[in-house]
């Protein structure tokens, strides 16, 4: 009898492919996954473990600021859970454009795409780099846009109105939907990426505003890298140039990281499943 059912099990896994360990089919893709508070990274066999743990060690050190071990907030968490938010983490820009969106399970609604090339276990804020950690931006990016959004919309909300885009427009030296021809000589944040629209702004400002006051755009040389789009770059800058995010960032209520995560989580192990299933 239990012969038989491990033989029932192997054929239901062969029939149906590997599973991730909420129960949600993972593309052929993906070969491997962390789970942290209910959000999922995916990863494809050529991401090397190690940038993919430092990964969810950041994602962790984001979601538990304090490692405790539990999430800062829960509405952030529940709101990002709900919509089985997930990272897709691909080698390099060509794996991640062969990649078929319409094989991603119907279940999971929020989605960050991540380059394991643009990803620096060894990033260091107080040092000098060859380049930025960009993972510490697109983990960001899927908790302040599916997570703090949602869970806080008069707040963080992505549309016109809510207290981040009035922020932004301060910033932005006026309210633009589409990207202007020209900033006005006084903003700080002058994305001029015409892809970018107005809820991808707000992301865009959430990131730069936070890491700069974690400290994570103060290293040498940096300042020359985003002059062109960002000119806050210090704690000090943000404290006393932009009042309206300083506020929003500081803000108890929220619980927004105060503290730059650097790929240490101390909350427990951060562990990497293989899901058998790559091509």
């Amino acid at each position: 009898m239990i012969r038989f059912y491990l033989t029932l099990i192997l054929i239901l896994i062969t029939t149906l492919g590997c599973f991730d360990v909420a129960g949600i089919s993972a593309p052929d893709d993906f070969s491997k996954e962390i789970s942290v508070f209910g959000v999922t990274i995916w990863a494809t066999q050529s991401v090397s473990d190690i940038r993919l743990l430092h990964v969810g060690n950041v994602l962790a050190q984001y979601l538990d600021n304090n490692g405790d071990g539990e999430p800062d907030k829960t509405e952030v968490s529940l709101e990002l859970s709900s919509r089985n938010a997930t990272i897709l983490m691909f080698a390099s820009q060509s794996e991640a454009e062969v990649f078929n969106m319409q094989t991603l399970p119907t279940e999971i609604t929020a989605v960050q795409f991540l380059l394991s090339s643009e990803t620096n276990p060894n990033f260091n804020p107080d040092g000098i780099n060859s380049y930025f950690d960009k993972s510490l931006e697109d983990v960001l990016n899927l908790i302040t846009t599916y997570g703090y959004s949602n869970a806080w919309p008069e707040t963080f909300g992505r549309f016109y109105g809510s207290k981040l885009a009035d922020a932004m427009d301060s910033a932005r030296g006026g309210y633009f939907p589409e990207v202007p021809d020209q900033y006005p000589e006084n903003a700080w944040f002058t994305n001029k990426d015409p892809s970018f629209d107005y809820e991808t702004q707000l992301s865009r400002y959430f990131y730069w505003a936070l890491t700069s006051k974690l400290g994570a755009q103060d290293y040498s040389d940096r300042f020359e890298e985003i002059k062109d789009e960002w000119q806050l770059n210090t704690a000090n800058l943000v404290f006393s140039e932009d009042p309206q995010v300083t506020e929003i960032l500081s803000n108890p209520e929220f619980s927004v990281p105060n503290i730059l995560p650097d790929g240490n989580y101390q909350g427990f192990e951060i562990e990497i499943t293989d899901l058998g299933c790559s091509t």
